[in-house]
């Protein structure tokens, strides 16, 4: 049976005590509380005058638990952590909150980054923070607002929100003086540039080749990379021709520092495609407009 909410000792009563208990030091909880140690004596004995039992047992130079109060600190100590968490989640911080968006370094530094300026022109008000990582990521354990997510869509999480396909095509640096790779010969003197993942087949230039009627062509050589972005960066360094990812790769592409070469056929990357996820059903206004602009340019890849 509870007592009434208007018998409860009150809150600074309770924190005191637990304050004490966590340290098992009456200085060390003043310090945590920024009180006096007579302060924070005074709590203690307040609340075991409201209880009628004593708490703690004070020596000359230490404090142990009663019975009474090792039972009170094992209920009060987890009750106060849980307000300490939801306050934690609840207090807005001062100065602007930033929109949190996860991706893959590849999603992130290809496409996104090279965006990033153009959104800061249009809301320099609103504070974006890119957290990349190749894992997937607990949004609301991580305190992340929008994931871009690379999936088939019947792996797409419920409510994402399509962005764009993958469509393939050979990329190289203009220095290497290509416009086209429909040619054993041309493949011949040049070396493949591969993402090395079995499960991206689409990635990998054994199929490509198959599908255009290349597969016997011999390269002149191959290097694999375990990470998309390096790929592309090495076509950029001009070492040699890459599977572009077409949408992905597009600020590059748009600028000049990478080139498509016309291709016999066309490629693309089955059911798979690039997804955006919210957090939040309802999510807060700046998070919004920064999902309503991955939106927008990722539209204005289609036209």
């Amino acid at each position: 049976m509870s007592i009434p909410l208007s018998r409860l000792p009150s809150l600074d009563l309770v924190r005191g005590f637990v304050a004490v208990g966590r340290r098992m030091s009456i200085t060390l909880a003043a310090d945590d509380l920024c009180l006096t140690q007579s302060a924070v004596s005074r709590q203690i004995h307040g609340l075991e005058e409201i209880l009628g039992v004593k708490l703690l047992v004070r020596g000359h130079r230490s404090i142990a638990f009663t019975a009474e109060g090792e039972r009170l600190f094992r209920s009060a100590d987890g009750a106060v952590q849980q307000l300490q968490d939801v306050f934690a989640s609840l207090i807005i911080p001062r100065g602007r909150r930033p929109v949190t968006v996860t991706t893959s370094t590849g999603v992130a530094s290809l496409w996104l980054l090279p965006q990033l300026g153009v959104f800061q022109t249009q809301w320099p008000g609103i504070d974006v923070r890119l957290a990349a990582s190749n894992r997937i990521l607990d949004m609301k354990a991580e305190g992340v607002d929008i994931a871009l997510r690379y999936c088939a869509t019947a792996q797409a999480p419920a409510g994402a929100i399509r962005l764009f396909g993958e469509k393939i095509v050979p990329v190289v640096h203009p220095s290497l003086g290509l416009s086209k790779l429909t040619s054993a010969d041309t493949i011949a003197k040049l070396v493949l540039l591969e993402f090395d993942d079995p499960k991206r087949p689409w990635l990998q230039w054994s199929e490509w080749l198959g599908a255009a009627g290349l597969e016997k062509a011999k390269p002149k050589g191959i290097l694999r990379f375990n990470q998309y972005d390096l790929v592309i960066h090495a076509a950029l360094a001009g070492q040699g021709v890459a599977l572009g990812r077409q949408n992905l790769i597009e600020p590059l592409l748009a600028d000049g520092r990478l080139v498509s070469l016309a291709t016999s056929h066309k490629h693309s990357g089955d059911d798979y495609a690039y997804w955006l996820v919210l957090a939040a059903q309802q999510p807060r206004e700046e998070v919004r407009i920064v999902a309503d602009w991955l939106q927008q340019i990722a539209r204005e890849l289609a036209e």
